[in-house]
């Protein structure tokens, strides 16, 4: 998950990737309903042999699923990397909107992480795993939408530009 920025008075930009086999390009981009400046909320990945589900404040925002055949990123353990960064082209609308560096320095900060995980090879605390199953069912799938219907701003499963060979197969199976 990365924050994208925005200028005064525009929703700040989530965007979410998956990367499998080192391709990069599945973001799905979502206006913010909040400002996460203003306080702290809850962004929580779940990672699991059949999904990959992105929350923030405990609502599904989307959902990437394991088809067969196709990438998926289960070949190399997770890592987490929390930091900021300039992404003066991809965050600012292609470079439209500059950075204001004489706002520098620029702080985050985080409260309250939290990593339910298993080891690499699959060894998991007795009772911690809950998450290795967990698949949406009907009203979380309807959050799912909601937020797609109503939030989203980019989806690279649309962007026939970015994809002049065809989009990528998972896309036909939503």
């Amino acid at each position: 998950m990365e924050f994208m920025g925005n200028s005064s008075g525009h929703p700040v930009v989530l965007n979410t990737n998956v990367w499998a086999n080192g391709d990069g390009k599945k973001e799905h981009q979502f206006d913010l309903w909040f400002d996460p400046a203003a306080d702290y909320h809850t962004y929580t990945i779940i990672w699991n042999p059949e999904n990959i589900l992105f929350k923030v404040d405990n609502l599904f925002i989307r959902s990437f699923k394991r088809f067969g055949g196709l990438p998926y990123p289960s070949s190399k353990p997770m890592r987490l990397h929390a930091t900021l960064w300039d992404g003066s082209y991809w965050a600012t609308e292609k470079g439209k909107i500059p950075i204001n560096w004489s706002n520098a320095p620029f702080v985050v900060s985080y409260r309250n992480f939290y990593a339910n995980a298993c080891v690499s090879g699959g060894a998991c605390h007795a009772g911690s795993d809950s998450w290795m199953k967990k698949q949406l069912d009907g009203a979380e799938w309807g959050i799912v939408k909601w937020a797609e219907r109503s939030y989203m701003r980019y989806s690279y499963c649309d962007d026939g530009y970015r994809f002049p060979q065809g989009l990528p197969a998972e896309c036909s199976r939503y």
